[in-house]
């Protein structure tokens, strides 16, 4: 069995003894935390991962030296890429999502799901990866988040996931890099 689907039967257990009332006590986040401490384990085996505490700072000329157009548009001046276009939306296999501008893993394959909106979603983030800051450009509340190491603007996080956490992780494709486990 993989570990995908190995991880997604043991989630789904909790959720659905839950939503019957059955094991509503039980339902602490220790299988998030469990699956937020097991990344690594989605790796690709010759890849080494950056960590958040070895900051990324470019300058202009070089962050546009290092990404495409849509990239900086996202990563750098906080843009919002059209709803559907992105690859990633239906990626399926086993791996990591990283962040497209300093390749820092944000999200591992369990994270993900489906929510419907036409950007890659998730319900939990790798710890540490990202960084949150309050964002009241369109007159309303919104959290938005970047990558810890690089600042890359990553997309939004709202409180309207599944279960067990509650969160969508919103993110603009554009913004990552998958790469699969060996």
């Amino acid at each position: 069995m993989k570990r995908r689907s190995l991880l997604s039967a043991l989630f789904a257990l909790p959720v659905v003894a839950t939503s019957s009332g059955l094991l509503a006590a039980t339902r602490s986040g220790a299988d998030i935390e469990a699956l937020r401490s097991r990344w690594r384990d989605f790796l690709p085996g010759d890849f080494t991962a950056p960590s958040a505490d070895d900051e990324l700072a470019l300058d202009e000329s070089q962050w546009r030296a290092r990404l495409d157009d849509a990239q900086f548009d996202v990563l750098r001046d906080d843009g919002t890429e059209r709803r559907f276009s992105s690859p990633l939306n239906d990626e399926q296999r086993d791996g990591i999502f990283a962040c497209a501008g300093c390749d820092l893993p944000l999200f591992s394959s369990p994270m993900k799901y489906d929510s419907g909106t036409g950007w890659p979603s998730f319900f939990t983030t790798i710890p540490d990866a990202v960084q949150t800051k309050r964002d009241y450009k369109y007159g309303w509340t919104r959290v938005e988040y970047h990558c810890a190491r690089c600042g890359g603007h990553q997309g939004h996080v709202f409180d309207d996931g599944p279960a067990p956490t509650g969160e969508r992780w919103c993110n603009n494709g554009v913004a990552l890099r998958f790469l699969p486990s060996a």
